[in-house]
């Protein structure tokens, strides 16, 4: 590994960052480093008087726990539990995780419970996908919420009191395989598919190198041809993360928030040749009613005259003329110039690209 490390770091030294380069590590992962999911379910208690009370499946929950020191409740007894409430407990395992290492919990009421404050997380074992339990949790609960609550069923809550974290709260019993070091090959996976990005990375591995170990099997996938043995490969994987190559550009794409009227715009958009004009038609109609009073001594009747006013203003714009390549400098300074709104644009983009002179995605959010 000595030998190895000292010829690789002398090429590390010579291979010069271009423009706008990124690590590999921060383009994506190593197939099977990853981190995994862990829940469980269990009691909370110690609570002053904010829990589930008598719902059956608490009562279930504090009957097991009781059991395990030996404790039975009498059949057809269900106590009031006003002080502990049912939970779900989750954690994330980081890969290479170790039994003894400490995780941070998740603590989140299951049932009635109104606030878990104060509250203690009775041992829970924590379990992943496969159902085997990798780790076990315990300890007092951190809530930032609080929830106030009066006589007349008036309450008052401040951020969501019924759900805490567990700082270190959990201990992992069982260790993850990976499968890393005995896999015939290593796979790295792009966060975003991309052939050209996955072909840059695996040019990059094989210049650093100096050999053909890496080759792109799709636009996520590249496969490392790497010797059996974690320390050589642990090695190998830390020098490939910080690799820097230069990703390919994103494809031409719009983003359109229709909720909150948010428009972004890459910088890969271009605009063929094209013109645009944008107008804004105001009608007002104003309803002034009056009361009209009969003559003296007549046979007239007191009553309500409509009175009505119709208006129409039209703001006429200049048309826009984009000319061919127009960039996202342009694009801007042009929609700004006829004042149009974030709605407005979103209208201009759609014919745009049903005119044929935007070639780019349209993702309405």
């Amino acid at each position: 590994m000595t030998r190895l490390f000292r010829f690789l770091l002398p090429l590390l030294a010579l291979i010069a960052a271009p423009a706008h380069a990124e690590r590999i590590k921060d383009l994506g992962t190593f197939q099977g480093v990853r981190p995994n999911q862990l829940t469980g379910y269990g009691i909370v208690v110690g609570l002053a008087g904010t829990g589930d009370d008598s719902i059956e499946y608490t009562v279930q929950g504090m009957k097991g726990v009781v059991s395990r020191f030996g404790l039975t409740l009498p059949a057809g007894v269900n106590p009031a539990l006003k002080n502990a409430a049912a939970v779900l407990v989750t954690a994330d395992l980081p890969a290479f995780s170790k039994p003894g290492q400490r995780l941070d919990v998740t603590v989140s009421a299951l049932g009635k419970a109104k606030s878990l404050r104060g509250g203690t997380l009775i041992m829970t074992a924590m379990r992943g996908a496969d159902n085997e339990i990798y780790a076990m949790a315990q300890g007092n609960l951190a809530v930032g919420g609080l929830g106030v609550s009066g006589a007349d069923g008036s309450q008052v809550s401040v951020n969501i009191p019924s759900a805490g974290r567990i700082p270190e709260g959990a201990t992992v019993e069982r260790a993850v395989a990976t499968g890393f070091d005995t896999a015939p090959s290593l796979t790295f996976n792009l966060s975003e598919a991309d052939l050209t990005t996955a072909l840059r990375v695996a040019d990059g591995i094989n210049k650093t190198f100096g050999d053909r170990r890496a080759r792109a099997v799709d636009a996520v996938s590249v496969a490392i041809d790497a010797t059996p043995g974690a320390e050589e490969r642990i090695l190998m994987m830390g020098m490939i993360e910080n690799i820097e190559v230069t990703p390919a550009d994103a494809p031409a794409r719009v983003i359109v928030n229709a909720r909150t009227g948010t428009v972004v715009i890459n910088g890969a958009v271009k605009i063929h040749p094209a013109a645009v004009a944008h107008g804004k038609l105001t009608v007002s109609v104003n309803e002034s009613p009056r009361v009209v009073q009969p003559a003296p001594f007549s046979q007239g009747q007191t009553a309500v005259e409509q009175s009505s006013s119709i208006s129409i203003d039209e703001q006429k714009k200049p048309m826009v003329n984009f000319k061919g390549g127009a960039s996202l400098a342009d694009i801007v300074k042009a929609v700004n110039a006829i004042g149009a709104s974030p709605a407005d644009m979103v209208a201009i983009l759609e014919a745009l690209k049903q005119a044929g002179a935007m070639k780019a995605e349209l993702v309405v959010l």
